[in-house]
């Protein structure tokens, strides 16, 4: 266990001393355009292990891989006409595809949970691909947070969940995203596993189809859909007109609010301010979070997911 976490400014020199550590079996979070992941060689078990140690983290809840290019990626999984119709159109972005692991593919089975199942994808964030590109390897990286607390969307905030737990962090300023990214499970018929960064609209009209939505309560087959995630300290409470004694308020829309998530009702402005709001908020030290309601459309349905399961009881 490190006893400080460095903080690495971008750039080349920074990015080699990331890589280096990666190699020698360290944690590094890092930013992409959703939010801070914390990241180890995917094909190190005990570096994957320390993941799971830093975080919190259950063993049975799967990471993501992040990899530099659509290519990279099909040396992992099994690639299908549909991934290539999606990845061609939303990679490098918030997108995740869950395909069947490739035999042979050589990650830790830590990593997939032992599911015949890889959650990989492709960032759009310039550090993110200058890490990967510079590292020239597969990186496991779930959010950069304690396991079921607020995501991280800067630096600041990995250093208040896992400072002197990990080696370092590359500082790469704000996700301009704030929300993780859209899963879409593509080992049969489509299935949104979780809703994103990209719309589930947009991914129906690239594979001009309808794809189906995961039930709650089934098993876990990807990252982030624990009951319970995205939480603050204080209680959460959602389609809230108004404060009750006690709590704080998370507006949307022309509202009085403490923190507004868009004054003018833009669901992507919503979406980059809704982590960093709920860490803003839970630092005032209130009982509870009332949080106005957001519509369930575009990416009103990543917001209200990570608000359902922020409000949800602890697991």
């Amino acid at each position: 266990m490190p006893n400080a976490t460095e903080v690495l400014q971008a750039g080349a020199a920074e990015y080699g001393r990331a890589a280096e550590i990666w190699r020698a079996g360290g944690l590094v979070a890092f930013p992409t355009e959703t939010v801070y992941g914390l990241g180890a060689d995917a094909r190190d078990g005990l570096a994957v292990a320390r993941i799971f140690e830093a975080k919190g983290r259950p063993r049975f809840n799967p990471l993501i891989v992040h990899v530099e290019s659509a290519a990279r990626a099909q040396d992992y999984v099994e690639w299908s006409d549909a991934a290539e119709i999606v990845a061609s159109a939303f990679w490098p972005g918030p997108l995740t595809l869950v395909l069947p692991l490739r035999e042979g593919a050589g990650l830790s089975p830590l990593v997939t949970a032992d599911l015949p199942t890889l959650a990989i994808r492709v960032p759009a964030h310039p550090v993110a691909r200058a890490l990967l590109a510079e590292f020239g390897g597969p990186v496991a990286a779930p959010s950069a947070n304690p396991s079921g607390r607020i995501s991280p969307t800067e630096a600041d905030h990995v250093i208040a969940g896992l400072g002197g737990r990990i080696e370092a962090v590359v500082d790469g300023g704000v996700c301009p995203v704030g929300v993780e990214s859209t899963i879409l499970g593509l080992a049969g018929d489509p299935v949104l596993l979780r809703p994103g960064g990209v719309p589930v609209e947009a991914l129906e009209a690239a594979l001009g189809q309808p794809i189906a939505r995961r039930a709650e309560g089934e098993a876990l087959s990807a990252p982030g859909q624990m009951r319970s995630h995205y939480a603050p300290g204080a209680k959460v409470r959602l389609e809230a007109e108004a404060t009750r004694p006690g709590e704080v308020m998370l507006g949307f829309g022309p509202v009085e609010a403490d923190l507004n998530l868009s004054r003018a009702g833009d669901l992507t402005e919503a979406a980059a301010n809704l982590f960093h709001h709920l860490h803003a908020l839970d630092a005032m030290g209130a009982e509870g979070i009332a949080v106005s309601p957001i519509p369930e459309t575009g990416l009103g349905r990543a917001i209200n997911d990570r608000l359902r399961r922020a409000a949800a009881p602890k697991e």
